[in-house]
This record gives structure tokens, sequence and C-alpha cells, in this order.
């Protein structure tokens, strides 16, 4: 077994390696001035290669991805495993107008067809109740973080209500305050645009306790902002964020924290200086429960 890493995740491919008790390795990546890739393996390879990217800004990557595989197959590779605890290209799955590509469908055949095991956590699935359905092959393993935050929050507050900002956080928020004893509500949410969002609260005293709100990603930060607002409206004066995959795009962490949430967590799925929730535990074990 050998652990491959792409330069923007080898410190978490690290942590891996250590608990895998695997020897770790560094793709080269190079990008001409013309935008394409260039990528180098080890010219040696054992029968069984873990791949480790997480997929945010993916249009390169998955390219990229392509190039490692095919190459990793001749080299003697026999057995592909992907770690990308962020998995794009998930939300679309259907095509809500005609002529619509349906990229979960498209990405995910793509993944099958190069990768043996496919690993990530938390992906955003909506009309799906299996990561196989997505990605047709046996070991598509859907992992969730909901213990690891969970712990995380433990240790950090003593009692706080643990807020969803829509029906598909549902999931996350009840399974993390099922495992620590905290209360949880949810909100309900109605987007009108990429950056564009309608919400209510459910009626109840927000003043007594810090809310956290959880979701599995923030990309533009406005349905995060949008809680937080509702919250200080409603008397809170604690507020909090945890995302499991920290995207982040343009304005949205300084948008976040201009709302008025006092702190936002991530784990390290992706890195960015709210990540200091990690998942090598959750990874590595999943890993040796297929290896």
């Amino acid at each position: 077994m050998l652990i491959l890493a792409f330069p923007d995740y080898v410190s978490q491919a690290q942590y891996l390696s250590v608990r895998l008790d695997a020897p770790l390795v560094e793709a080269v990546v190079h990008h001409f001035p013309d935008g394409e890739s260039l990528i180098r393996l080890p010219p040696s390879l054992p029968e069984h290669l873990i791949v480790c990217r997480s997929l945010n800004q993916p249009n390169d990557k998955l390219i990229e991805l392509l190039l490692c595989a095919t190459t990793a197959r001749e080299l003697g590779a026999k057995r592909l495993t992907l770690v990308a605890p962020y998995l794009s290209y998930m939300r679309q799955d259907t095509a809500n107008q005609p002529g619509e590509a349906v990229s979960q469908r498209i990405v995910g055949k793509l993944l099958a067809e190069l990768f043996d095991d496919v690993l990530t956590v938390d992906p955003h699935l909506h009309r799906i109740s299996s990561l196989s359905q997505a990605i047709p092959i046996k070991n598509a393993i859907s992992l969730t973080a909901a213990d690891e935050i969970g712990t995380f929050l433990k240790q950090q507050f003593g009692h706080a209500l643990l807020l969803g900002p829509d029906s598909e956080s549902k999931q996350w928020v009840a399974a993390i305050a099922a495992s620590i004893g905290f209360d949880y509500a949810i909100a309900d949410k109605n987007r009108l645009g990429d950056t564009q969002v309608e919400m209510t609260l459910p009626d109840r005293d927000y003043n007594k306790h810090p809310v956290i709100i959880i979701d599995d990603m923030a990309s533009t930060g406005r349905t995060l902002a949008k809680a937080a607002g509702l919250l200080q409206a409603a008397g809170c004066k604690a507020i909090y964020a945890v995302v499991t995959h920290a995207l982040f795009c343009n304005d949205a962490y300084a948008y976040i924290l201009n709302s008025g949430v006092k702190t936002i967590w991530s784990t390290d799925s992706i890195d960015h200086p709210s990540s200091c929730i990690r998942l090598d535990k959750l990874l590595a074990n999943a890993i040796k429960a297929i290896a």
C-alpha cells in the first residue's frame, strides 16, 4: 500500500499515512502557461495505491485525476482507492431544464471507471440514498463527520442548541445532537438563487444557550449569514458555525463573520484557516475496513 497525495492535500495525507503505517509520496503537478497539467508519479508503484485529493475547485483536479489514475495503471497499480473527502458535482442530480447535463451521473461514471474504491465525507446528495447510485462501484463509501464534529463541540461547550439551516441539514444535525446530548432545531429555507435565500426559524427561545449553526458545506456563505441574522433578531447573543467542507467562495468567510457569527470551525477536508477538526481517523478506519 502506498499513499499518493496531491500538493493541496499533503498535510492531511501525512496524518493518514501515520494512521495506516503506510509510506507517503507526493504527486508532481506542473501547470503550463496555457493551463494544461503535467502529472508525474513514482516510476514504480505497488499493487494498491491510495490517491488523496479533495475535489473543491474541481475542473483542473478531475483532469489531473484522469491523468494520474491512467498512468498509475500503466505503472503497475492493480487497485486504486480515491480518498476525496470533498466530492464535487454531486448537487446536479437531475436535469431541471431540457438540455442540462446531469453532472452527478457523468462525473460519478468517470470516477467509477478510474478507481476501484471511492471514499468521501458528507457528500451533497439530494434525491439519492446511496453514493453507489452516483458512483456505480461496490466500494463507493460515504462517511459522515458527525462524530468528529460532535466530539469537538462537546469539548467547547457544556450545552448548546444546534441549528440546521434547512431540511437537508437535518441528517447531520440530528446525528450530532444525539451523540452529545444537545438540543437541535431545523430552519425552513427556500433558495431563490446562488446568493439569495429566504429562511424562517422554528418558534422557540434562542437566548438561553449558545447556538451553533451546522451545515455540510459553506460556499457563498449566504445561508449561514441569513441564519445568523435571524438568530440575532430572535435575541441570541452567542452564535457559532460548523461546516464539514469549507469552500468559502469569494467573500463568503468574511461575510459570515460580519453577519454576527463569532467563530467558524470546519473539518480539514479542505485547507482553510477554520479547518481544525481532523478526519484522518475516520478515513483510516474506512480504508482498513476495505483493505
